[in-house]
Formats: structure tokens, sequence, C-alpha cells
């Protein structure tokens, strides 16, 4: 495995599609996924760019990405499981909704004793992309599961036991990534979160992992979510569908609204803490 890069997040600034936004700060660490230039990226040295949403819900996007990385998230060792989420925020292959779906996420998934690894890939339909989703975006989640595996002894986690989550658009990618892989990068599971761009036509590997997908019933995806699920039951691949009345799309693991706790849709990670156990990811 080449040298990993390591560097502490700094605040990218530059224009946005309308105001400029105030960055995402973290204080988690990041580590570049590609050493040197990521292949297909070559000549590309433009700065990632923050984008201002449109909304008043304090979502963090951030597009223009050249250089890879992982924003690292461990769980306290006494509370460690061993198991490991790369997560793929959604952001329509655009942009990448790092803390609804990234940050916010990663910590629910430690209180469950789950390391997370927070995945900015390239991004397929950003202004002026070359990228593929079938290509640069899948390179970078397979290169990501790769990464976790190699450092699994320094993260505190069972390279037999990384699993790949996404939401939205990033569910897509993370269901690409179940179903287009090596031995070196099959992810042991899959999370999907109100995944898009995913259906019937949806080819299912005959070897992959279990999944876990869930939905809210008002989400204009829930119907692809469905037939996803189904074809996996046709290929015999262990899955969990859970659809929940309501909470829209987008939800995270927070949601949107102050009556969030109050819904079903807010007990996905305790129903995948409970699916992760069952499976034998925790204990």
């Amino acid at each position: 495995m080449p040298r990993l890069l390591f560097s502490s997040l700094t605040a990218f600034v530059g224009a946005s599609l309308s105001a400029a936004p105030e960055p995402f700060v973290t204080t988690a660490p990041v580590v570049q996924i590609w050493p040197g230039v990521a292949p297909g990226s070559e000549g590309k040295t433009a700065p990632e760019r923050w984008v201002e949403g449109g909304r008043s819900d304090a979502m963090h996007r951030v597009t223009d990405i050249h250089n890879p990385s992982l924003t690292i998230y461990l769980p306290p060792k006494a509370k460690a499981t061993g198991a490991a989420i790369v997560i793929a925020p959604g952001g329509g292959h655009r942009y990448l909704v790092v803390d609804l779906e990234g940050e916010l996420v990663a910590k629910k998934l430690n209180e469950l004793g789950v390391a997370a690894f927070v995945l900015r890939s390239r991004l397929a339909r950003a202004e002026g992309s070359t990228y593929k989703v079938e290509v640069e975006s899948l390179a970078d989640m397979q290169q990501a599961v790769r990464v976790v595996r190699a450092r699994a002894g320094a993260w505190g986690v069972n390279p037999a036991r990384v699993g790949v989550m996404g939401f939205s658009a990033g569910g897509h990618l993370a269901t690409l990534a179940e179903n287009t892989f090596d031995a070196a990068t099959r992810p042991d599971f899959a999370v999907l979160g109100y995944p898009a761009y995913i259906g019937a036509g949806t080819v299912v590997a005959k070897d992959a992992p279990p999944t876990f997908i869930f939905v809210n019933d008002d989400d204009s995806f829930a119907t692809g979510a469905g037939e996803y699920y189904l074809a996996l039951r046709k290929a015999k691949i262990s899955a969990e569908f859970h659809v929940f009345r309501r909470g829209g799309h987008g939800v995270g693991a927070t949601g949107r609204t102050p009556e969030w706790e109050k819904l079903g849709a807010a007990k996905w990670p305790e129903l995948l803490g409970i699916w992760m156990t069952d499976l034998g990811l925790r204990n």
C-alpha cells in the first residue's frame, strides 16, 4: 500500500453559486486516499468550493473535489466494536452535504461503537466536471475501503467488518460499490439511506454483501429503494428494508424538523445497530 498523506482540515474559501457561505469546520483528522494525484484528476488543481444551499437548515455543501479524502471519526476505545463504515454523503453528484449526511451521521455511528470515515469523492455532476460516477466516484469509494483496511490496526478496525454507507446520491455510489468489487474492495456490508437513481434494473452481484435500506414513504425515491430491495431478494442477498411513514428526503441522522425525534425515521440508527449485532458485526 502506498504511503498515505495526512493533513488537518483547512477552510476552503471560494466562490459559491450565490453568496459565499461559511465553510464547514471540524476538528476531525483527514487523510488523502490517493498518493499524489488521484487517477483521472491529472492537471485539476482548483480548490474545493463551498456552495450556498438556498435553505435555512444550515446544511454545508462542498463541491469541486479533485483530491478525494476521508474525515476520520473513531469511537472511544472502550466502546469500539471493530466495525467501520465509509460514508458517502448525498448531493445529487453535484456537491456533498458533509455535516447532515456526514459528520452528524458519523457521530451517531460512534455512539454504536462503529468507526466512521466520511468520504469526499469526486463528483460527476459538478459544474464543468469530466468525472463519471461509475469511474472516478466509484474508484474513490473502492480506494477508501482499501485505505480503511490497510490502516485497520491503527484505527482499531477489524478488516473483516468494513462496510459502505450512502445517502441519496451517495446511496447510489454505495450501491455501485456493493455490486462492483474485487477481493480487496468488497464491502462486508452496505447501508443505503434513501438511495437515489437505483431500482428494479440495478444489477445485483451474486456475492453482494448483506444490505440495510431505509427510506421515508413521502420520499420520491421510496419506490426505487423498494424495487432494489426486491432485486436483492431475487438474487438471494440478505437484506433488511425499513419504510417510515414520513420525514421526507435528505434527513441524515438528525432530520430537518424540530419534531424529528418524534418520528419513526429517527430510529434508523438504533435499528441499524440491532441489524449489525444480529450479523455479528458488533459485539
